[in-house]
């Protein structure tokens, strides 16, 4: 069984060199700092990652509009897959994946429009950065109607598409709607993605659902989070991530004991979603690669 390696988590990554989060998170490191942005891709593959997630998982309309940048998205988009596409080629190997967040905001697909309306901005999305990027990858979709229309809207594009579920803190076996995860088998089968994984949960609840996913007949991956919980509060636009607290027990060690398992359940897809660095990365390909050529480190530190 081939394990690919994916990176980690952008957006907190950015906010831990910066120092300081922002209302248009990842986003404003695009308008600020792109050279910050292709150094952390560039640390990932360092780290043994194979995949690099283009910085765009919060280039969406209804972020942009809300800080008058409405009119910047493909500008934007082709931006940050330009950077990761660079990035891979200084790598000499790998590919870029083009991030693709949920609407209305992270975990709350509530606010989400319906599966038709969403489809049309999802392939418009698609359609931009499909002309750098070699996968499309739909992010901590939350519900199984939020998944249904990015894959609806990706799958236009005519690239390999992605689909992250993010699953309940403390329960991993239901969306973040409640909705059963089982509840997904039939959408797999209708759209057949390329990929299936869980992202952006506790890796404890990660570690719950992979059995379920497992007993589909697509390949399944997963990538969690660092955070003690998803804050209430943590839902609108415009709010900062300094209202999550990272968890101080999942080193780099300590994930990689997640990310062994996750390998022994049969994910074939592994990396790290927020707050798990290149540093984390760098241990779960010693373990679960450990036979992968050793590039020179690049400082953890732009």
């Amino acid at each position: 069984m081939t394990i690919t390696i994916l990176d980690g988590g952008m957006g907190q990554e950015l906010v831990r060199r910066a120092g300081r989060a922002t209302p248009l998170w990842s986003t404003q490191a695009l308008l600020d700092a792109p050279e910050l942005v292709r150094q952390i891709h560039q640390d990932f593959f360092a780290a043994g990652a194979e995949v690099a997630t283009a910085n765009t998982y919060a280039l969406l309309p209804d972020r942009l509009v809300k800080f008058a940048l409405g009119d910047r998205l493909d500008e934007l988009t082709q931006t940050a897959c330009r950077i990761a596409a660079d990035a891979r080629d200084a790598a000499g190997h790998g590919q870029v994946a083009g991030s693709m967040g949920p609407l209305g905001f992270s975990y709350r697909p509530d606010l989400a429009p319906p599966p038709e309306q969403a489809a049309e901005i999802y392939a418009a999305i698609a359609a931009v950065q499909a002309r750098i990027v070699d996968v499309l990858l739909l992010e901590t979709m939350s519900s199984v109607d939020q998944a249904r229309g990015g894959l609806m809207g990706a799958q236009t594009a005519g690239k390999p598409v992605w689909l992250a579920l993010s699953v309940m803190d403390e329960d991993g076996t239901r969306l973040r709607s409640g909705e059963a995860l089982s509840d997904i088998e039939a959408l797999l089968a209708e759209f057949r993605p390329d990929r299936v994984l869980l992202n952006c949960a506790r890796p404890e609840d990660v570690s719950q659902g992979l059995p379920i996913l497992a007993q589909f007949d697509t390949p399944f991956g997963a990538y969690a989070n660092g955070f003690t919980q998803i804050d209430p509060r943590f839902n609108t636009i415009g709010a900062t991530t300094d209202l999550l607290m990272t968890r101080t027990d999942v080193g780099p060690d300590s994930y990689a004991d997640f990310a062994e398992n996750w390998a022994d359940a049969g994910a074939t897809l592994i990396g790290g979603c927020c707050e798990i660095g290149p540093e984390h990365i760098a241990a779960l390909t010693r373990r679960l690669k450990p036979d992968a050529p050793r590039p020179v480190a690049a400082p953890l530190d732009a």
